[in-house]
């Protein structure tokens, strides 16, 4: 997708999403269990958040929330399924950036249309990637970590679970100047393991699945990808600052919540209203924010135009770097 394409697909979408319509009211809603469809495997930092924020609004609602894995192809496999459901609020689809921005930017064919398929309900998180290496062999610093790249040009290794963390890395060594070869991975648990069975050098990735593993000494995270809060990690600072490369200050990944298209408005506004409650315990925001989890709660509306203004920050991003999928 072009630049240009992505400003048009920007504008068509906080249009379509904030155009949903007002139709029935959710007084009898649900009155069964509701389905909360996660694209990734159990254990990353989407399935984490989904599955406290499932607990708590089956909790409120007096009905299970049941988190259903369907990972695959970039969350596209998830996001096919979730687009043929039913728009009565009883299936809602957990998404990130890659679902929304990413793969309608990189990929040529995709089996959903994020502008059509779905209605934005709220973000849910803007996550705070790291860049890790293992603790035993792996570079001490940014700057070691480029030295080592521009010393063995091709032969370093690097693993990244969505195409946004990818994309994070890929930018990474073009600033830096180094050439390392790309470990695709499913997901965050499959790319930690990656580091940890020394397929890769070095990993872009969310800090949830990684944080036990530098905690317990078994890696290391050299550097934070945005100036998010990291409590378990208070002295991390910034690639940006690491490296002393600008372009890198802010490449978050995000969470966020959407059902399928033409979902009655008031359900849409009902579950954002429930999460925004959820969201005003500091308990669980805090126990977020130990996790590497950034909570983020904010209007279907807001969440529409977060997402449109995303298509264009990040469409200049791949035109720049140039990555298409098949």
């Amino acid at each position: 997708m072009s630049v240009r394409k992505a400003f048009a697909a920007a504008a068509m979408f906080a249009l379509s999403a904030i155009s949903q319509g007002h139709a029935q009211g959710a007084s009898k809603w649900p009155d069964q269990p509701v389905r909360m469809v996660v694209p990734f495997p159990a254990g990353g930092p989407a399935d984490i958040l989904a599955r406290v924020v499932a607990e708590r609004l089956g909790a409120a609602w007096g009905q299970p929330v049941v988190i259903e894995n369907r990972a695959g192809a970039n969350t596209a496999v998830g996001a096919a399924h979730v687009a043929k459901m039913a728009p009565d609020g009883y299936t809602l689809f957990v998404v990130m950036d890659v679902t929304m921005v990413l793969n309608p930017l990189t990929t040529k064919s995709l089996p959903y249309d994020p502008v059509k398929d779905f209605t934005t309900i709220t973000l849910l998180s803007k996550n705070t990637s790291l860049l890790t290496v293992r603790a035993e062999d792996g570079a001490t610093s940014v700057k070691d970590l480029i030295a080592r790249g521009k010393a063995n040009p091709g032969k370093l290794n690097f693993g990244a679970g969505i195409i946004t963390t990818r994309l994070a890395a890929e930018l990474f060594n073009r600033e830096a100047g180094i050439s390392a070869q790309y470990v695709p991975f499913q997901g965050s648990p499959p790319t930690v393991q990656g580091l940890m069975n020394k397929s890769v050098d070095f990993i872009v990735d969310g800090a949830a699945p990684s944080l036990p593993l530098i905690q317990a000494g078994k890696f290391r995270a050299l550097a934070k990808l945005n100036n998010g809060p990291t409590p378990a990690l208070p002295q991390l600072r910034t690639l940006a600052v690491e490296s002393g490369i600008p372009a890198l200050e802010d490449v978050s990944t995000w969470i966020g919540l959407v059902a399928p298209a033409a979902t009655p408005r008031a359900i849409v506004d009902k579950i954002q209203k429930d999460v925004a409650k959820i969201y005003a315990d500091p308990a669980l925001i805090e126990r977020l924010l130990q996790a590497g989890i950034n909570p983020v709660n904010d209007t279907a509306d807001e969440f529409a135009r977060f997402i449109a203004s995303e298509l264009v920050r990040w469409g200049k991003v791949v035109k720049d770097i140039g990555i298409e999928l098949n």
